[in-house]
């Protein structure tokens, strides 16, 4: 992560540990007890209940079917500790690791009715962080070399946004906002209700949220040249970022050479319809970060499946 990037990453450089401890943990617990009402309802696995004797002991383990970056580790093993009578687990790799079909990830001692309600849900968890992880790797691996960022967005799904951003982190991306609530990001439809004279208006909000919200960053959104000249006309700090959104890339290239002219200072991060196969093509017009949506909303579960001995 570039120096100027890493001032806007909401918990700086913090290992991944420290993440999960700082993101996802305030509020696990609550997370998995609606994760294991949804699937138990009023009355458990009767299925178990009714085939499974509560005294049968077993061994068993988490296996990756396919390749990618296994994470939600951490959260497999409180699930497990969370099931009635507990489970003993022993993590086998940690988040992060790039893993091999077949690879074991994790063990698991303790009775066979207590693993089995908690199964599907332990995987669906660790399926879906892996992916996003996955998916977050191949992109920044897309621009290795070019010194660009590779951020997420809010494209996330709900209830499951921290755990999917502490997954962007695991795949080596960076963090953009967590919510509405820590950064300002002016959009298309925020400028609309501006109204005339947006210049002046801009700076007078900007200066409001800084004295008042103490936001992480300031980033306004454009999609002309026309508006990105207003911003560059805006005096110096009062935006930290600058979205160009879906523009081409010869109008990409035109931004970057104005900015570096005029505001060398300023953070330009490309947005809007990125995929792998033009990533590579958007960072080298000299852009600082590229957020993607994909890396959440289109991420595929990874899939490991659970094998009892």
């Amino acid at each position: 992560m570039s120096e100027a990037n890493s001032r806007f990453e909401p918990f700086g450089e913090c290992s991944l540990a420290e993440l999960f401890d700082r993101l996802v943990e305030p509020t696990l617990e609550a997370a998995i007890e609606r994760w294991l009402v949804e699937d138990f309802g009023d009355v458990g696995d009767i299925t178990t209940e009714a085939f499974i004797a509560p005294d049968v002991e077993v061994r068993a383990e988490i296996r990756a079917r396919q390749e990618g970056v296994v994470c939600g580790l951490p959260i497999v093993r409180r699930i497990a500790a969370r099931a009635a009578g507990g489970i003993e687990s022993e993590p086998l790799a940690v988040d992060g690791d790039r893993v091999e079909a077949g690879t074991r990830v994790m063990e698991f001692r303790g009775p066979l009715a207590v693993l089995l309600p908690v199964e599907r849900t332990l995987l669906n968890l660790l399926g879906r962080a892996s992916g996003v992880a996955t998916q977050t790797r191949e992109f920044v691996e897309a621009v290795a070399g070019t010194g660009v960022t590779i951020v997420d967005t809010r494209k996330t799904t709900p209830g499951l946004r921290t755990i999917e951003k502490y997954a962007v982190r695991a795949g080596g991306g960076t963090l953009h906002r967590i919510g509405l609530y820590d950064a300002v990001l002016v959009k298309d439809n925020h400028l609309v209700g501006i109204g005339p004279n947006p210049g002046e208006a801009i700076e007078a909000a900007v200066s409001a949220a800084r004295e008042q919200m103490r936001p992480r960053f300031i980033e306004i959104e454009v999609d002309r040249l026309e508006q990105f000249e207003e911003i560059l006309d805006l005096p110096s700090g009062t935006v930290d970022v600058v979205l160009l959104d879906n523009m081409d890339l010869e109008t990409m290239r035109a931004a970057v050479e104005r900015r570096d002219r005029r505001r060398r200072a300023l953070l330009l991060e490309a947005s809007g319809g990125v995929t792998l196969d033009s990533v590579r093509e958007v960072a080298e017009t000299g852009v600082d970060r590229i957020a993607v949506g994909a890396i959440t909303h289109s991420a595929v579960q990874v899939d490991f499946g659970l094998d009892i001995e």
